[in-house]
Protein backbone atom coordinates (compact mmCIF):
# COMPACT_ATOMS: atom_id res chain seq x y z
CA UNK A 1 0.00 0.00 0.00
CA UNK A 2 1.35 3.64 -1.13
CA UNK A 3 2.13 5.33 2.50
CA UNK A 4 2.65 9.20 2.97
CA UNK A 5 5.01 11.31 5.46
CA UNK A 6 3.26 14.07 7.91
CA UNK A 7 5.99 15.68 9.87
CA UNK A 8 4.90 17.14 13.36
CA UNK A 9 7.36 18.64 15.33
CA UNK A 10 9.93 16.10 15.64
CA UNK A 11 7.53 13.12 15.18
CA UNK A 12 7.16 11.04 11.69
CA UNK A 13 4.09 9.74 10.95
CA UNK A 14 3.96 6.73 8.25
CA UNK A 15 0.21 6.70 6.68
CA UNK A 16 -1.67 4.38 4.98
CA UNK A 17 -3.11 6.44 1.30
CA UNK A 18 -6.72 4.99 0.41
CA UNK A 19 -7.95 5.69 -3.17
CA UNK A 20 -11.54 5.54 -4.23
CA UNK A 21 -13.37 4.93 -7.98
CA UNK A 22 -12.68 8.87 -8.62
CA UNK A 23 -11.81 11.58 -6.52
CA UNK A 24 -8.93 13.15 -4.64
CA UNK A 25 -7.07 10.22 -2.08
CA UNK A 26 -7.13 9.74 1.49
CA UNK A 27 -5.10 9.38 4.22
CA UNK A 28 -6.31 6.47 6.58
CA UNK A 29 -5.47 7.78 10.29
CA UNK A 30 -7.53 5.70 11.56
CA UNK A 31 -4.77 4.06 13.55
CA UNK A 32 -3.33 7.08 14.37
CA UNK A 33 -4.05 7.44 17.98
CA UNK A 34 -3.20 3.75 18.54
CA UNK A 35 0.25 4.50 17.40
CA UNK A 36 1.22 7.73 17.94
CA UNK A 37 -0.88 9.04 21.00
CA UNK A 38 -2.62 11.51 18.58
CA UNK A 39 -5.73 12.97 16.95
CA UNK A 40 -5.82 14.97 13.85
CA UNK A 41 -7.60 18.19 14.19
CA UNK A 42 -9.94 19.11 11.32
CA UNK A 43 -12.73 21.50 12.82
CA UNK A 44 -15.49 21.36 10.09
CA UNK A 45 -14.62 17.77 8.90
CA UNK A 46 -13.25 19.75 5.84
CA UNK A 47 -10.46 17.69 5.07
CA UNK A 48 -11.37 14.26 6.38
CA UNK A 49 -13.26 11.59 5.08
CA UNK A 50 -16.25 10.23 7.39
CA UNK A 51 -17.10 7.05 5.89
CA UNK A 52 -16.99 5.61 2.58
CA UNK A 53 -19.87 6.02 0.45
CA UNK A 54 -21.24 4.52 -3.15
CA UNK A 55 -24.17 7.02 -3.52
CA UNK A 56 -23.07 10.47 -4.62
CA UNK A 57 -19.66 12.01 -5.96
CA UNK A 58 -19.04 15.65 -6.05
CA UNK A 59 -16.11 17.84 -8.02
CA UNK A 60 -16.81 21.32 -7.36
CA UNK A 61 -13.43 22.61 -9.55
CA UNK A 62 -15.25 20.71 -12.16
CA UNK A 63 -18.90 21.42 -11.73
CA UNK A 64 -19.98 17.64 -11.47
CA UNK A 65 -22.74 16.09 -9.77
CA UNK A 66 -23.46 11.96 -10.35
CA UNK A 67 -25.91 10.35 -8.49
CA UNK A 68 -24.68 6.61 -8.47
CA UNK A 69 -22.28 7.05 -11.27
CA UNK A 70 -25.19 9.23 -13.24
CA UNK A 71 -24.50 12.81 -14.64
CA UNK A 72 -27.15 14.84 -12.64
CA UNK A 73 -28.04 16.78 -15.69
CA UNK A 74 -28.98 13.46 -17.85
CA UNK A 75 -31.43 12.20 -14.57
CA UNK A 76 -32.76 15.72 -14.37
CA UNK A 77 -33.60 15.95 -18.01
CA UNK A 78 -34.30 11.95 -18.37
CA UNK A 79 -35.53 10.74 -15.29
CA UNK A 80 -38.05 11.18 -12.64
CA UNK A 81 -37.91 11.84 -8.87
CA UNK A 82 -39.04 8.53 -8.01
CA UNK A 83 -36.90 6.37 -10.38
CA UNK A 84 -34.02 8.47 -8.79
CA UNK A 85 -35.46 7.55 -5.47
CA UNK A 86 -34.89 3.65 -6.47
CA UNK A 87 -31.66 4.54 -7.89
CA UNK A 88 -30.43 6.22 -4.62
CA UNK A 89 -31.78 3.50 -2.17
CA UNK A 90 -30.49 0.64 -4.39
CA UNK A 91 -27.45 1.25 -6.51
CA UNK A 92 -29.26 0.84 -9.43
CA UNK A 93 -31.93 2.50 -12.37
CA UNK A 94 -35.32 0.54 -12.00
CA UNK A 95 -36.51 -2.23 -14.08
CA UNK A 96 -39.90 -1.58 -16.02
CA UNK A 97 -40.84 -3.98 -13.66
CA UNK A 98 -39.12 -2.72 -10.89
CA UNK A 99 -40.79 0.85 -11.89
CA UNK A 100 -44.34 -0.84 -11.80
CA UNK A 101 -43.33 -2.16 -8.39
CA UNK A 102 -42.35 0.89 -6.79
CA UNK A 103 -45.26 3.46 -8.12
CA UNK A 104 -47.41 0.60 -6.34
CA UNK A 105 -45.05 0.51 -2.78
CA UNK A 106 -45.23 4.18 -3.19
CA UNK A 107 -48.97 4.69 -3.71
CA UNK A 108 -49.81 2.20 -0.59
CA UNK A 109 -47.52 4.82 1.58
CA UNK A 110 -49.15 8.01 1.00
CA UNK A 111 -51.47 8.61 3.53
CA UNK A 112 -50.31 8.83 7.32
CA UNK A 113 -52.26 7.66 9.99
CA UNK A 114 -55.59 9.76 10.99
CA UNK A 115 -54.49 9.94 14.41
CA UNK A 116 -51.58 12.38 13.13
CA UNK A 117 -53.98 14.94 12.62
CA UNK A 118 -53.92 15.25 15.87
CA UNK A 119 -50.47 16.44 16.91
CA UNK A 120 -50.77 20.00 14.21
CA UNK A 121 -53.69 21.11 16.57
CA UNK A 122 -51.16 21.23 19.44
CA UNK A 123 -49.24 23.91 17.39
CA UNK A 124 -49.43 27.45 17.44
CA UNK A 125 -51.03 28.63 13.98
CA UNK A 126 -47.69 30.39 13.61
CA UNK A 127 -45.24 28.26 13.91
CA UNK A 128 -42.76 27.84 11.46
CA UNK A 129 -43.77 24.63 9.59
CA UNK A 130 -40.07 23.38 9.79
CA UNK A 131 -40.57 23.35 13.64
CA UNK A 132 -43.94 21.41 12.66
CA UNK A 133 -42.18 18.76 10.51
CA UNK A 134 -39.02 17.94 13.32
CA UNK A 135 -41.92 17.45 15.71
CA UNK A 136 -44.42 15.22 13.19
CA UNK A 137 -41.26 13.19 11.37
CA UNK A 138 -40.49 12.10 14.50
CA UNK A 139 -43.50 11.05 15.80
CA UNK A 140 -43.82 8.64 12.87
CA UNK A 141 -41.58 6.25 15.07
CA UNK A 142 -44.63 5.98 17.37
CA UNK A 143 -47.39 4.96 14.83
CA UNK A 144 -45.19 2.59 12.60
CA UNK A 145 -43.89 -0.20 15.28
CA UNK A 146 -43.40 -2.50 12.14
CA UNK A 147 -40.83 -0.66 10.59
CA UNK A 148 -38.12 -0.23 13.58
CA UNK A 149 -36.07 -2.97 13.79
CA UNK A 150 -33.27 -2.07 12.09
CA UNK A 151 -31.76 -5.52 12.08
CA UNK A 152 -34.34 -6.62 9.74
CA UNK A 153 -33.43 -5.57 6.11
CA UNK A 154 -36.98 -5.97 5.49
CA UNK A 155 -38.11 -3.21 7.78
CA UNK A 156 -35.44 -1.09 6.91
CA UNK A 157 -36.34 -1.14 3.26
CA UNK A 158 -40.57 -0.50 4.40
CA UNK A 159 -39.62 2.56 6.58
CA UNK A 160 -37.51 3.89 3.57
CA UNK A 161 -40.20 3.79 1.42
CA UNK A 162 -42.81 5.00 3.89
CA UNK A 163 -40.37 7.93 4.49
CA UNK A 164 -40.31 8.69 0.88
CA UNK A 165 -44.27 8.53 0.68
CA UNK A 166 -44.69 10.58 3.81
CA UNK A 167 -42.80 13.18 3.72
CA UNK A 168 -45.25 15.43 0.76
CA UNK A 169 -48.15 14.36 2.65
CA UNK A 170 -46.69 15.59 6.08
CA UNK A 171 -45.41 18.68 4.36
CA UNK A 172 -48.54 19.70 2.54
CA UNK A 173 -50.48 18.94 6.26
CA UNK A 174 -47.65 21.33 8.20
CA UNK A 175 -48.52 23.84 5.14
CA UNK A 176 -52.47 23.65 5.47
CA UNK A 177 -52.56 23.73 9.11
CA UNK A 178 -50.30 27.18 9.12
CA UNK A 179 -52.88 28.76 6.42
CA UNK A 180 -55.24 28.14 8.19
CA UNK A 181 -56.95 25.31 5.38
CA UNK A 182 -58.61 21.49 5.47
CA UNK A 183 -55.93 19.19 4.66
CA UNK A 184 -55.92 17.74 1.72
CA UNK A 185 -55.73 13.95 1.50
CA UNK A 186 -53.31 12.48 -1.38
CA UNK A 187 -54.61 11.52 -4.97
CA UNK A 188 -52.53 8.46 -5.77
CA UNK A 189 -53.55 8.92 -9.86
CA UNK A 190 -51.12 11.84 -9.82
CA UNK A 191 -47.21 11.29 -9.84
CA UNK A 192 -45.27 12.12 -7.02
CA UNK A 193 -45.11 15.99 -7.85
CA UNK A 194 -48.35 16.91 -9.05
CA UNK A 195 -49.86 14.81 -5.72
CA UNK A 196 -47.83 17.30 -3.45
CA UNK A 197 -48.75 20.37 -5.66
CA UNK A 198 -52.75 18.98 -5.20
CA UNK A 199 -52.25 18.80 -1.45
CA UNK A 200 -50.64 22.32 -1.55
CA UNK A 201 -53.11 23.89 -3.18
CA UNK A 202 -56.69 22.25 -3.71
CA UNK A 203 -59.61 23.28 -1.56
CA UNK A 204 -62.64 21.52 -0.42
CA UNK A 205 -64.41 24.12 -2.87
CA UNK A 206 -61.65 23.89 -5.87
CA UNK A 207 -59.87 21.25 -6.92
CA UNK A 208 -56.30 22.26 -8.03
CA UNK A 209 -54.50 20.35 -11.04
CA UNK A 210 -51.17 21.33 -11.67
CA UNK A 211 -49.89 22.08 -15.34
CA UNK A 212 -47.44 19.75 -16.76
CA UNK A 213 -44.71 22.41 -16.75
CA UNK A 214 -45.21 23.32 -13.33
CA UNK A 215 -45.23 19.57 -12.26
CA UNK A 216 -42.26 18.91 -14.31
CA UNK A 217 -40.28 22.09 -12.70
CA UNK A 218 -41.33 20.54 -9.34
CA UNK A 219 -40.14 17.45 -9.90
CA UNK A 220 -36.36 18.10 -11.41
CA UNK A 221 -36.97 20.64 -7.79
CA UNK A 222 -37.01 17.32 -6.35
CA UNK A 223 -34.71 15.38 -8.27
CA UNK A 224 -31.55 17.95 -8.25
CA UNK A 225 -32.09 18.19 -4.42
CA UNK A 226 -32.44 14.45 -3.59
CA UNK A 227 -28.85 14.13 -2.41
CA UNK A 228 -25.13 16.40 -2.38
CA UNK A 229 -22.71 13.94 -0.74
CA UNK A 230 -21.95 14.40 3.26
CA UNK A 231 -22.94 17.87 3.82
CA UNK A 232 -24.30 18.79 6.97
CA UNK A 233 -27.77 17.03 7.61
CA UNK A 234 -26.57 14.01 6.28
CA UNK A 235 -23.55 13.63 8.39
CA UNK A 236 -25.97 14.85 11.06
CA UNK A 237 -28.49 11.76 9.89
CA UNK A 238 -25.47 9.40 9.99
CA UNK A 239 -23.91 10.03 13.27
CA UNK A 240 -27.90 10.00 14.68
CA UNK A 241 -28.27 6.47 12.79
CA UNK A 242 -24.73 4.90 14.18
CA UNK A 243 -26.36 5.05 17.58
CA UNK A 244 -28.91 3.12 16.53
CA UNK A 245 -31.44 5.11 16.83
CA UNK A 246 -34.79 4.50 14.37
CA UNK A 247 -34.82 5.73 11.10
CA UNK A 248 -37.51 7.72 11.44
CA UNK A 249 -35.43 10.23 14.49
CA UNK A 250 -32.38 9.68 12.24
CA UNK A 251 -34.19 11.46 9.63
CA UNK A 252 -35.85 14.01 12.23
CA UNK A 253 -32.40 15.08 12.95
CA UNK A 254 -31.87 15.70 9.44
CA UNK A 255 -34.64 18.36 9.28
CA UNK A 256 -33.38 19.96 12.09
CA UNK A 257 -29.50 20.51 10.86
CA UNK A 258 -31.57 21.33 7.13
CA UNK A 259 -33.72 23.68 9.09
CA UNK A 260 -30.02 26.02 9.90
CA UNK A 261 -30.07 29.34 8.02
CA UNK A 262 -26.34 28.56 6.71
CA UNK A 263 -27.64 25.01 5.17
CA UNK A 264 -31.02 24.58 4.16
CA UNK A 265 -32.16 28.33 3.94
CA UNK A 266 -30.66 29.84 1.35
CA UNK A 267 -33.26 30.21 -1.50
CA UNK A 268 -35.30 31.93 1.19
CA UNK A 269 -32.42 34.35 1.99
CA UNK A 270 -33.04 35.27 -2.39
CA UNK A 271 -36.47 36.03 -1.68
CA UNK A 272 -35.37 38.22 1.37
CA UNK A 273 -32.66 40.12 -0.92
CA UNK A 274 -34.87 40.51 -3.53
CA UNK A 275 -37.44 42.09 -1.21
CA UNK A 276 -34.70 44.32 -0.04
CA UNK A 277 -34.10 45.67 -3.11
CA UNK A 278 -37.19 46.70 -3.92
CA UNK A 279 -37.06 47.52 -7.70
CA UNK A 280 -35.32 46.69 -10.72
CA UNK A 281 -34.00 50.64 -10.47
CA UNK A 282 -32.42 49.87 -7.15
CA UNK A 283 -30.17 46.93 -8.72
CA UNK A 284 -26.80 49.04 -9.76
CA UNK A 285 -26.79 50.52 -6.19
CA UNK A 286 -26.85 47.04 -4.67
CA UNK A 287 -24.77 45.81 -6.92
CA UNK A 288 -21.88 48.04 -5.99
CA UNK A 289 -22.65 47.88 -2.57
CA UNK A 290 -22.12 44.00 -2.68
CA UNK A 291 -18.74 44.43 -4.60
CA UNK A 292 -17.57 47.01 -1.82
CA UNK A 293 -15.75 44.73 0.56
CA UNK A 294 -16.55 46.90 3.50
CA UNK A 295 -20.14 46.86 3.18
CA UNK A 296 -21.97 43.89 5.19
CA UNK A 297 -24.15 43.46 1.70
CA UNK A 298 -24.34 40.20 0.26
CA UNK A 299 -25.64 38.88 -3.07
CA UNK A 300 -27.24 35.49 -1.73
CA UNK A 301 -27.86 32.43 -4.42
CA UNK A 302 -24.61 33.52 -6.07
CA UNK A 303 -21.65 31.60 -6.19
CA UNK A 304 -21.50 27.61 -3.96
CA UNK A 305 -19.00 26.38 -0.76
CA UNK A 306 -18.56 23.24 -3.19
CA UNK A 307 -18.71 24.71 -6.34
CA UNK A 308 -16.16 26.67 -7.93
CA UNK A 309 -17.77 26.62 -11.41
CA UNK A 310 -21.22 26.69 -12.77
CA UNK A 311 -23.71 24.63 -10.42
CA UNK A 312 -24.88 22.14 -12.40
CA UNK A 313 -27.97 22.30 -11.18
CA UNK A 314 -28.28 25.77 -11.79
CA UNK A 315 -27.92 25.30 -15.29
CA UNK A 316 -30.67 22.73 -15.51
CA UNK A 317 -33.12 25.10 -13.23
CA UNK A 318 -32.70 28.19 -15.52
CA UNK A 319 -34.22 26.96 -18.27
CA UNK A 320 -36.44 25.38 -16.09
CA UNK A 321 -37.19 29.39 -14.28
CA UNK A 322 -38.27 31.08 -17.15
CA UNK A 323 -40.33 28.10 -18.61
CA UNK A 324 -42.31 28.62 -15.18
CA UNK A 325 -42.29 32.39 -15.53
CA UNK A 326 -43.68 32.25 -19.10
CA UNK A 327 -46.22 29.41 -18.10
CA UNK A 328 -47.70 31.42 -15.12
CA UNK A 329 -47.86 35.11 -16.97
CA UNK A 330 -47.47 36.73 -13.24
CA UNK A 331 -46.27 40.42 -13.29
CA UNK A 332 -44.23 40.72 -9.98
CA UNK A 333 -41.69 43.27 -9.10
CA UNK A 334 -39.32 40.95 -7.15
CA UNK A 335 -39.35 38.06 -10.48
CA UNK A 336 -38.55 40.92 -13.05
CA UNK A 337 -35.48 42.59 -10.01
CA UNK A 338 -34.66 38.45 -10.33
CA UNK A 339 -34.36 38.43 -13.73
CA UNK A 340 -32.33 41.39 -14.20
CA UNK A 341 -29.47 40.25 -11.20
CA UNK A 342 -29.10 37.30 -13.80
CA UNK A 343 -28.87 39.01 -16.64
CA UNK A 344 -25.89 41.22 -15.05
CA UNK A 345 -24.38 37.98 -12.89
CA UNK A 346 -23.96 36.20 -16.58
CA UNK A 347 -22.48 39.39 -18.17
CA UNK A 348 -20.80 41.64 -15.68
CA UNK A 349 -17.00 40.67 -15.97
CA UNK A 350 -16.37 41.42 -11.68
CA UNK A 351 -18.85 38.29 -11.05
CA UNK A 352 -17.56 36.18 -13.69
CA UNK A 353 -14.00 36.27 -12.54
CA UNK A 354 -14.96 35.33 -8.94
CA UNK A 355 -17.47 32.92 -10.53
CA UNK A 356 -20.15 33.99 -8.94
CA UNK A 357 -23.04 32.31 -11.34
CA UNK A 358 -26.38 32.03 -9.93
CA UNK A 359 -26.80 28.92 -7.95
CA UNK A 360 -29.72 25.75 -8.01
CA UNK A 361 -31.12 27.77 -4.83
CA UNK A 362 -31.81 31.39 -6.77
CA UNK A 363 -33.78 29.49 -9.47
CA UNK A 364 -35.52 27.37 -7.40
CA UNK A 365 -36.41 30.24 -5.18
CA UNK A 366 -37.87 31.77 -7.89
CA UNK A 367 -39.69 29.20 -9.45
CA UNK A 368 -41.58 27.89 -5.94
CA UNK A 369 -42.23 31.94 -5.38
CA UNK A 370 -43.91 32.00 -8.76
CA UNK A 371 -46.10 28.50 -8.59
CA UNK A 372 -47.18 30.23 -5.23
CA UNK A 373 -45.22 28.40 -2.58
CA UNK A 374 -45.40 31.10 1.05
CA UNK A 375 -41.40 31.58 1.25
CA UNK A 376 -41.54 30.08 5.02
CA UNK A 377 -41.94 26.91 2.97
CA UNK A 378 -39.09 26.75 0.99
CA UNK A 379 -36.90 24.82 3.21
CA UNK A 380 -39.40 22.17 3.65
CA UNK A 381 -39.07 21.31 0.10
CA UNK A 382 -36.16 20.81 0.57
CA UNK A 383 -36.26 18.59 3.21
CA UNK A 384 -38.92 16.43 1.68
CA UNK A 385 -36.80 15.95 -1.46
CA UNK A 386 -33.39 15.14 0.63
CA UNK A 387 -35.16 12.75 2.30
CA UNK A 388 -34.17 10.11 -0.31
CA UNK A 389 -30.61 11.24 0.10
CA UNK A 390 -30.68 11.31 3.82
CA UNK A 391 -32.54 7.85 3.72
CA UNK A 392 -30.16 6.04 1.24
CA UNK A 393 -26.75 7.10 3.40
CA UNK A 394 -28.90 5.36 6.31
CA UNK A 395 -29.59 2.18 4.97
CA UNK A 396 -25.67 2.56 3.12
CA UNK A 397 -24.46 2.93 6.73
CA UNK A 398 -26.38 0.33 8.23
CA UNK A 399 -25.75 -2.38 5.90
CA UNK A 400 -22.02 -2.28 6.89
CA UNK A 401 -20.01 -4.78 8.33
CA UNK A 402 -18.55 -4.00 11.43
CA UNK A 403 -20.50 -0.41 11.59
CA UNK A 404 -19.84 1.55 15.10
CA UNK A 405 -21.08 4.76 16.44
CA UNK A 406 -19.69 8.30 15.41
CA UNK A 407 -17.52 9.51 17.95
CA UNK A 408 -15.35 12.91 16.94
CA UNK A 409 -12.92 13.78 19.33
CA UNK A 410 -11.20 17.39 20.23
CA UNK A 411 -8.38 19.31 20.87
CA UNK A 412 -9.03 20.43 24.81
CA UNK A 413 -7.94 24.42 25.92
CA UNK A 414 -9.92 24.36 29.39
CA UNK A 415 -8.31 23.99 32.80
CA UNK A 416 -5.77 21.56 33.51
CA UNK A 417 -6.82 18.96 36.67
CA UNK A 418 -7.10 21.43 39.66
CA UNK A 419 -8.64 20.77 43.27
CA UNK A 420 -11.88 21.83 44.61
CA UNK A 421 -11.92 24.89 47.05
CA UNK A 422 -14.87 24.85 49.73
CA UNK A 423 -16.74 27.58 49.04
CA UNK A 424 -15.29 29.56 52.52
CA UNK A 425 -11.98 29.45 51.09
CA UNK A 426 -12.93 31.25 47.67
Amino acid sequence: MTTAQQEKRTMSVTLPVMSGTTGPDVLDVRSLYKDTGNFTFDPGFMSTASCESAITFIDGDQGILLYRGYPIEQLANASTYLEVCHLLMHGELPSKTEMEELNKTYRNHTMVHEQMRAFFSGFRRDAHPMAVMVAVVGALSAFYHDSLDINDPKQRELAAYRMVAKMPTLAAMAYKYTAGQPFVYPKNSFSYAENFLHMMFSLPTEEYTPSPIIARAMDQIFILHADHEQNASTSTVRLAGSSGANPFACVASGIASLWGPAHGGANQAVLEMLEEIGSVENIPAFIEKAKDKTSNVRLMGFGHRVYKNFDPRAKILRDRCHEVLKEMGKEDPMLDIAMELERIALSDQYFIDRKLYPNVDFYSGIIMKAIGIPVSMFTVIFAMSRTVGWISHWLEMIGEPGQRIGRPRQLYIGKPQRDYVPAAKR
